[in-house]
């Protein structure tokens, strides 16, 4: 072990994070969400727009869960490293992670199947949808990162009585 004398100043970009990553637990989470209801949304689309329009929902919430899912490895990959170097990846693999969205649509915007303002509109709501959905979620306490701790179970009126009744 290192001694540091009182003079040392230690910088919090040259730590790291040794803990459990919640960013896969929330993505994880988001992700399941979306395929609950993507089925309506896809079906949404597919009343409005018809089999192209549902084909190109479908590709939307693909990209959407992609880029979340990329989004949560870069944070937890990088994390673990440095702070310094997971803030880099953050800012610029926001940039990075819009350009491949932009690829994504790019790519298929000329194919007979695609329509363009379902998938847009489904990549727009789909990202905020999910994410406000999550909120209601996430835990923003540091004894529980990630995901709020599900409530326990009370214990049953009959078993308080008897512990209650022991106890006197």
């Amino acid at each position: 072990m290192t001694v540091l004398d009182e003079n040392t100043k230690i910088s919090i970009l040259s730590m790291r994070d040794t803990g459990p990553a919640p960013e896969a637990a929330l993505v994880r989470d988001i992700i399941k969400r979306g395929l609950f209801v993507s089925p309506v949304v896809i079906g949404a689309c597919a009343i409005v727009w018809g089999i192209n329009g549902a084909l190109s929902c479908a590709y939307a919430i693909a990209i959407v869960f992609c880029n979340f899912a990329v989004a949560a490895a870069l944070v937890a990959y990088s994390a673990r490293i440095s702070y310094a170097l997971m803030m880099t990846s953050m800012l610029f693999g926001y940039l990075l992670r819009l350009a491949l969205v932009a690829v994504a649509v790019f790519a298929v915007r000329n194919l007979a199947w695609v329509e363009l303002l379902p998938l847009g509109l489904t990549i727009i709501f789909a990202h905020l949808g999910l994410l406000f959905w999550e909120l209601r979620y996430v835990s923003l306490s540091l004894a529980f990162p990630g995901l709020k701790p599900k409530p326990s179970k009370p214990a049953s009126s009959k078993q308080t009585q008897q512990t209650e009744s022991s106890s006197q």
